[in-house]
């Protein structure tokens, strides 16, 4: 790879940046002041240091967000803040993408990568990948709920959705649950509720296939996937 596009890729600015980097001689390879931003460098294998700092090289970032409410699902917007918005600019450099999206009003457990592959295979509908969410919900949840909800419900627009997996936390005139689906229609779990006649008040993404949401993550932080994390999430779509 260039020099001059593994320090561009990286966050040290534009090509012409660089090359005052390099006239500073802030930069060198193996110890070695490098003078030619077109010079060929295996970052995986050579000592790539600016002002004497390593220069770690990292193609992909997997970013798990405490999304809030008001914020968007989305890289841009004319209108609203999105939660791109919502990073350094150091990751937004890396031109990260929310896999999937949660409603504006919407909080919970957000990926953010600019792994294409990934969200691919998390989104696909052929994988399942399950969502679990937890509501607060106007009305009696009841047991025919859960019936009904296990069998699939119809949704406004005549689609049938898949079984959906739900537990009564609280039973009242305000409940409280969760559930867990296999796909993401617009809307799908506030609609699945409307199917039954109640309606959702408040809404969180709990997990998504292995990645839970840390709860020590206040609304809108966020914080690098462990290897741990990107290793399961990765393998359930082996």
């Amino acid at each position: 790879m260039r020099l001059d596009k593994l320090l561009g890729n990286m966050g040290y600015g534009s090509r012409k940046e660089v090359k005052q980097l390099l006239k500073q001689k802030a930069v060198t390879v193996d110890g070695i002041v490098a003078k030619d931003a077109a010079m060929h460098v295996n970052p995986d294998l050579q000592h790539v240091n600016v002002y004497g700092e390593r220069v770690v090289y990292t193609e992909f970032i997997y970013l798990m967000m405490n999304k809030p409410a008001g914020v968007i699902s989305a890289t841009e917007d004319l209108y609203d803040k999105t939660v791109i918005d919502l990073l350094d600019p150091l990751s937004q450099h890396f031109k990260p993408f929310p896999v999937g999206r949660l409603d504006k009003d919407t909080e919970g457990l957000l990926l953010i990568t600019n792994d294409g592959q990934l969200s691919h295979n998390l989104l696909s509908p052929k994988k399942h990948v399950p969502k679990t969410y937890y509501a607060s919900i106007d009305g009696v949840v009841t047991e025919k709920d859960i019936e009904v909800f296990q069998q699939g419900v119809t949704l406004d627009d005549g689609y049938i959705t898949k079984p959906g997996q739900l537990v009564i936390l609280k039973s009242g005139t305000t409940s409280e649950i969760e559930l867990t689906i296999h796909e993401g229609k617009f809307h799908q779990v506030k609609r699945m509720f409307e199917a039954v006649d109640k309606k959702v008040t408040y809404l969180k993404r709990l997990s998504m296939g292995s990645l839970k949401l840390d709860e020590k993550l206040q609304l809108g932080d966020y914080r690098e996937l462990t290897e741990e994390e990107l290793v399961a999430l990765k393998n359930v779509n082996s």
